[in-house]
């Protein structure tokens, strides 16, 4: 028998109240527990990025966090990242005007690094757009649309004023873009 814990956290602007076994990760209980599927599962060894999350707004690896370790803090999701009103952020605004994916799978990681990126650094160079993408891994694009759309996102935020490139809060309407479908349980 699986001892389980307490957990509180918000995910997407969303407080979650329950329990969890300890061992299970942060990308599974956000898959399974609260349906969040966008977070997509590659490597599990924290080494391709697709899994990637913003916790308190740093992008960090969830499938090789546990979700005991986010207890009392901020998760956001791809599902997330959009305005309340369903409006994309300029990083996905960008990401959709050059192309800035394949297949998709990589991209919700790549889109929390960048979400990060421009939070810290509106202005980045392509070496400083390279050097935070660099622990991504996509097998599609060969990178050079990715750069190309964080580059664009700093320069759509520019014209929208900093709030734009800040962290969303997550809150997700019906209807829209960023809405999951799943809703939080407790």
């Amino acid at each position: 028998m699986t001892t389980k814990v307490d957990l509180q956290l918000t995910v997407n602007g969303r407080q979650w109240e329950g329990v969890v076994e300890p061992r299970v990760t942060l990308a599974d209980f956000l898959r399974v527990e609260l349906g969040l599927t966008g977070t997509h599962l590659g490597c599990e060894q924290g080494v391709c990025g697709a899994c990637t999350v913003l916790l308190d707004d740093v992008a960090v690896r969830s499938c090789i966090m546990f979700a005991v370790q986010a207890d009392g803090r901020r998760v956001v999701t791809i599902e997330g990242v959009a305005a309340e009103d369903g409006t994309l952020h300029p990083l996905q605004e960008a990401f959709w005007r050059c192309t800035s994916f394949q297949c998709g799978f990589c991209t919700p990681g790549f889109v929390a690094v960048g979400v990060e990126l421009l939070a810290e650094n509106p202005d980045p160079t392509d070496d400083e757009i390279r050097a935070a993408l660099s622990g991504n891994l996509c097998r599609c694009t060969g990178y050079q649309s990715i750069i190309e759309g964080v580059r664009e996102a700093a320069r759509l935020a520019s014209g929208a004023g900093a709030e734009a490139v800040s962290t969303a809060s997550g809150a997700e309407t019906e209807g829209s873009p960023a809405a999951s479908g799943a809703e939080m349980k407790g």
